[in-house]
């Protein structure tokens, strides 16, 4: 099953996506208020309200699939051939950071270049882990059934403000640079395995194989859960495989007039042009 939020006029509406057809799940604004209920999944699937035809759907109608989540963790440094690219050995624990939800966007909502931290953004393409439950002190094992499902996730990063200090918060969380979506595949319809690939101007920068994580999506929810409570449609940015910008010779970065794809095997696509702030 595929949940996402549409925005409708004025209002935003958690939909289940079928085949052709988004189909309105009512009394619930996004599928992060829809995630509170502890029948969310009997709810989405036995919903009937208004169908919209996908192929009439606006691309700016798609919202992010959880508006403002409690919580948005990012992990660093979680894939093998990233970690080697920037010349680090593997992590004992999971790299924490935190981003806030002004950062986030539809996934085909303009990413936007603040002016005056616009010259060094990265890409960077991760899959997006949805907590489907409230989840404290979890084992590995619970963890999993803690999880409603997987998006798509950029964790669009400033490297000039990252790299000011040791701590990373500050590159990774302006406003209105974060696509996500475009919806939640729930965690009964994600097939083993899958590619993550990300293309600027249609050129692959980044390719790889999801199981390259050192900490799987489970191990992350029960590492988390030990330190802070997480909540229904609280978001886990599970960290970027190698081929970011930062790591080339000479460093490439997003520039105004480009298009950034961030595509998962199963899970979508997002579609978001660079723009210039103002």
């Amino acid at each position: 099953m595929r949940l996402a939020t549409l925005r409708l006029d004025a209002s935003t509406v958690a939909v289940r996506v079928d085949e052709q057809v988004a189909v309105e799940i009512p009394g619930h604004a996004d599928v992060g208020h829809l995630l509170q209920d502890p029948r969310w999944a009997s709810v989405a699937r036995a919903a009937s309200g208004p169908a919209h035809d996908l192929a009439d759907l606006d691309p700016q109608a798609w919202a992010p699939p959880v508006l403002r989540p409690s919580k948005i963790v990012c992990v660093g440094l979680n894939y093998r051939n990233h970690i080697l690219e920037m010349g680090r050995e593997l992590p004992e624990h999971p790299t924490l950071f935190a981003k806030f939800p002004e950062a986030l966007i539809g996934p085909y909502d303009p990413v936007v270049l603040p002016a005056h931290a616009a010259d060094a953004v990265d890409w960077e393409g991760e899959v997006a882990v949805v907590v489907g439950r409230t989840a404290r002190r979890l084992t590995v094992a619970e963890a999993e059934d803690a999880i409603a499902g997987y998006a798509v996730i950029n964790d669009v990063t400033m490297r000039d403000f990252q790299y000011r200090t040791p701590q990373w918060l500050q590159g990774k969380t302006f406003e209105a640079t974060t696509p996500f979506g475009p919806w939640l595949t729930t965690l009964d319809a994600v097939e083993p395995g899958g590619e993550l690939v990300t293309e600027v101007d249609g050129e692959p920068v980044q390719r790889t194989a999801i199981d390259d994580m050192v900490f799987g999506p489970a191990a992350l929810v029960a590492y988390i859960s030990a330190i802070v409570t997480l909540h229904p449609g609280d978001v886990i940015a599970t960290g970027t495989p190698g081929g970011v910008g930062h790591a080339r010779k000479p460093p490439r970065y997003l520039a105004p007039g480009q298009e950034l794809v961030t595509s998962i095997t199963g899970l979508g696509t997002l579609r978001n042009a660079v723009v210039k702030e103002g």
